[in-house]
């Protein structure tokens, strides 16, 4: 095997089926039926370039069906040789010096032929991907002077991380000036110049390129070292659509979808937008508006509910005879921990021994906070609870807090009467 895999791919992203000759498939030691293959050449693109790799099916062919292809030539479909039962999944597709390895779930002969249909949905949503990316990251290093030092293009999103921060505007901008190319419908050209060519080409790299260099350009925005399939013209992107960005590792990353994934969301954002202005009858655009409105009004009523609890709790507390030393109170699952703790620096100033106060139910378990005055260790209240019970937290030795599982109320109240 000393002859590299030829990438069929890179004469013609739009192929979608080829006939390639097995030159080895071995089974891979520790995975469940699963075979490493090698072809003469192939139009899988391999996982590379922080791309995922291409879907598909390869099938075996038999004699007659070499002689049948021979006298279709390329009129003929692989959907008439392929019969499903028989077809054989490319499960991953992989690169090493040159060599693409192609991860199937059924054994193939070395010398036979096969005939290989690539899943072009997923290659010509990669490509729409892959093509944006390079129009948005060209702007933005011809804007800011950025590069793009980390890239990913995952079935579900793309992701690239620049070495500089990006204020939203900034971005918003390049958006616009990226749809603004897409519009324009601009040749995109992937080849590979010669050494002399290349050493007048001023073009973007993520590292340091050696041998043959194939470069993608984007009349008029972008010039990149890139070996994935891309489209021929920047109207077959659609659209691109930022969906997310961050700060990260002292630039910013981003997120975009492109093309159908692009629509896709956008179409998911606005069905959303439409349920929730049903919901509450009002039109899309008011929707904030009336949202802050009810933030408002909960946390209004929120800080009425906790005053109420707050008083509810000193109630039960005044309740509590003075000569009882350790104080434990039962208070509803949704009470505040903020009140929990206030009423509980109350008793502590109060009295002399432990006082607790315990929130939740006896199916669901109960949260904590308890306290004592100087000369006490509230952990010492744990160590007793722990001997019957889970108990989860801690503490300093003037309060803990936490959770208790496997406890009834009577439980607590028996363990808090046995206390010193």
């Amino acid at each position: 095997m000393n002859e590299n895999t030829i990438k069929l791919y890179d004469e013609n992203a739009y192929s979608t089926e080829f006939t390639a000759r097995v030159i080895s498939c071995e089974k891979i030691e520790g995975e469940n039926g699963q075979y490493k293959a090698v072809f003469d050449r192939t139009l899988f693109f391999p996982e590379e370039g922080g791309q995922t790799p291409d879907r598909g099916v390869v099938y075996l062919l038999s004699e007659q069906d070499i002689e049948r292809l021979k006298t279709a030539g390329t009129s003929e479909s692989a959907d008439a040789f392929t019969q499903g039962e028989n077809d054989i999944n490319v499960l991953d597709v992989q690169i090493k010096s040159d060599i693409i390895y192609h991860y199937l779930d059924k054994e193939l002969e070395e010398g036979s032929t096969i005939l290989g249909k690539i899943d072009f949905s997923h290659r010509f949503s990669n490509m729409q991907q892959h093509s944006g990316e390079h129009i948005f990251s060209g702007i933005v290093n011809s804007e800011f002077g950025y590069d793009n030092v980390g890239f990913h293009l995952s079935d579900s999103i793309v992701t690239m991380d620049y070495s500089g921060q990006l204020l939203p505007e900034q971005l918003a901008d390049v958006e616009l000036q990226v749809n603004r190319a897409i519009y324009e419908n601009c040749e995109i050209r992937a080849y590979y110049p010669s050494p002399e060519e290349l050493a007048d080409i001023d073009y973007r790299s993520k590292k340091e390129l050696t041998g043959a260099v194939r470069i993608v350009e984007v009349d008029g925005y972008d010039v990149c070292a890139c070996c994935a399939p891309h489209v021929k013209r920047t109207g077959e992107i659609g659209i691109l659509k930022i969906v997310g960005f961050q700060n990260y590792k002292g630039g910013t990353r981003v997120s975009i979808l492109c093309g159908k994934r692009a629509l896709e969301f956008l179409s998911g954002e606005h069905n959303m937008i439409q349920e929730l202005a049903g919901e509450l009858s009002t039109s899309g655009d008011n929707i904030p508006n009336i949202v802050h409105k009810q933030q408002e009004e909960i946390a209004t009523l929120k800080r009425s509910l906790s005053e109420a609890g707050e008083k509810l709790l000193n109630i039960e507390a005044d309740k509590v005879p003075e000569d009882v030393r350790n104080v434990c109170l039962l208070a509803d699952k949704d009470s505040d921990p903020n009140v929990i703790r206030r009423v509980v620096n109350r008793l502590v100033s109060e009295r002399e021994g432990y006082c607790g106060i315990f929130f939740g139910d006896d199916e669901s378990g109960y949260r904590f906070i308890i306290g004592c005055p100087d000369g006490l260790n509230s952990n010492d209240v744990l160590t007793q609870l722990r001997k019957s019970f889970q108990v989860r937290g801690g503490g300093k030795p003037a309060m803990v807090q936490g959770s208790i599982e496997g406890a009834t109320a009577d439980n607590i109240m028996e363990t808090f009467g046995q206390l010193g």
